[in-house]
């Protein structure tokens, strides 16, 4: 068990250490004080979408809850997804004073570094500010669960990350959750393990120029999952799929140039969520991996170790 111990901190330690590998908070704010309004949520859009995602990746997988005795288990899951091209670009229109109003395909935060420039009259130009030139996007979670009451599971999650540094800013991380055995229900013989549930997260990240969170993020998701446990010698093999509704909402507070403290409200986006994802079960870990069909397709893979009641 020492050794098991040591397993559960290092983990613990590794996943409060690097909670997000997500911009540095100054660089969005830098990139995004140029903008306002529609160009605002145009050039964030992609990173929204991709904090959507992840939030509300990880929280299915094994059916399998046991109706009675304590079960605990720590795990360590890293959720991430590769930006398309798509994601790069968008349709973004010169503010202010600037003459004549133009519009331009110009990057979004995850595109291109290079500012994109168009000339007006009287021998001006507007420049479009770069992307941060991101491929992918990849957050990392510590989980708890627990049961089993009647065949309940609760879940949390929980990190915080005082960085001490303005650059990065600090990152605050947690969710509560709960599922529950449906299977119970059913005939002994049904043929596969059932369950259902929800998680609420909430996911604060940086800090703008008034002290304040620069992003500040909430997400939901409830759904049914089902999986089925194949004995292989010491080992279970556990195929699971899961299909989920999810909502996110977003919000960022920055510091314009010239127009001081804006506020970009997204607008709350709903979207169905499908997993199909594989454990690999022993007596005190557990092994997994996951896809997943949302609003961005993503993956994730992670580690469980307790007693975890396979």
């Amino acid at each position: 068990m020492r050794n098991g111990q040591r397993l559960v901190a290092s983990l613990a330690c590794a996943a409060i250490a690097a909670v997000l590998a997500l911009p540095a908070a100054a660089q969005v704010e830098d990139q995004l004080s140029s903008y306002t309004g529609a160009n605002a949520e145009g050039y964030l859009k992609p990173l929204s979408d991709a904090f959507g995602t992840t939030l509300n990746s990880g929280y299915f997988r094994s059916a399998y809850l046991p109706v009675s005795g304590f079960h605990i288990g720590f795990e360590v899951l890293v959720m991430g997804l590769y930006f398309s091209d798509e994601d790069r670009t968008f349709i973004a229109t010169s503010e202010g004073a600037f003459v004549p109003q133009q519009s331009t395909t110009a990057p979004t935060i995850v595109g291109p570094g290079e500012a994109v420039f168009i000339d007006g009259q009287f021998g001006t130009s507007y420049a479009f500010p770069g992307g941060l030139n991101l491929n992918s996007f990849a957050m990392l979670a510590p989980q708890l669960r627990v049961s089993s009451l009647y065949g309940t599971e609760f879940v949390g999650r929980f990190a915080r990350v005082n960085s001490g540094d303005a650059e990065t800013g600090d990152i605050t991380l947690w969710g509560l959750g709960a599922r529950h055995n449906i299977s119970q229900y059913f005939d002994e013989d049904f043929a596969f393990d059932m369950s259902a549930g929800f998680i609420y997260q909430s996911l604060t990240a940086g800090e703008n120029d008034q002290g304040g969170d620069l992003m500040d993020s909430n997400a939901f998701s409830i759904g049914v999952n089902g999986s089925k446990r194949f004995p292989l010698g010491f080992t279970t093999l556990e195929p699971y799929t899961a299909l989920s509704y999810d909502v996110f909402k977003m919000k960022i507070e920055y510091e314009h140039d010239t127009l001081g403290t804006q506020n970009i409200d997204f607008d709350r986006t709903t979207t169905a969520h499908w997993t199909i994802g594989l454990n690999l079960n022993l007596i005190y870990a557990n092994v997994f991996a996951e896809y997943s069909v949302a609003a961005m397709n993503s993956f994730g893979i992670g580690l469980a170790v307790g007693a975890l009641g396979y």
